[in-house]
């Protein structure tokens, strides 16, 4: 059904656009209001009835507005589950977290070596044997 109003929708907007490039502006009678034409016009086109034209253009428009209404109902209430991954990321934690098992010989704590980290006053002497010495002169530009 979604690809039938989707092809209708097609075919409205084509109608719609071939109906308002065959018929006349209304600029086009303007210079016969300002005396170049023998014809009675008004500034912005003549005033009467609406020809063939322009009825079936409003009826396409009035088809094009319900059937763009019609679909966007049925693309807002679409029960279709996607796999998109924008909707992985704004699901919520809950969803996304898997339960993870641990394996059946674990390694305990204790069995993992520790790296060794130099105390604090051994990282002082360190930082204090980068600098460089004091008796250097600053840079000539400076």
């Amino acid at each position: 059904m979604d690809i039938l109003l989707l092809v209708l929708h097609v075919f409205l907007s084509l109608g719609i656009i071939t109906l308002v490039l065959l018929q006349k502006g209304a600029g086009a009678s303007a210079g016969a209001a300002f005396g170049g034409g023998g014809g009675g016009g008004s500034v912005f086109g003549a005033s009467g009835s609406a020809n063939f034209l322009s009825k079936t253009t409003a009826f396409l428009a009035i088809g094009f507005f319900v059937n763009s209404l019609v679909l966007a109902y049925l693309a807002a209430n679409r029960d279709v589950q996607t796999d998109s991954v924008l909707d992985a990321l704004t699901a919520p934690a809950t969803e996304l977290s898997v339960p993870v098992e641990a394996p059946a010989d674990s390694v305990e704590l204790q069995d993992v070596p520790v790296a060794d980290i130099p105390s604090a006053e051994e990282s002082d002497d360190s930082a204090a044997t980068d600098l460089p010495p004091a008796d250097v002169p600053p840079p000539a530009g400076e």
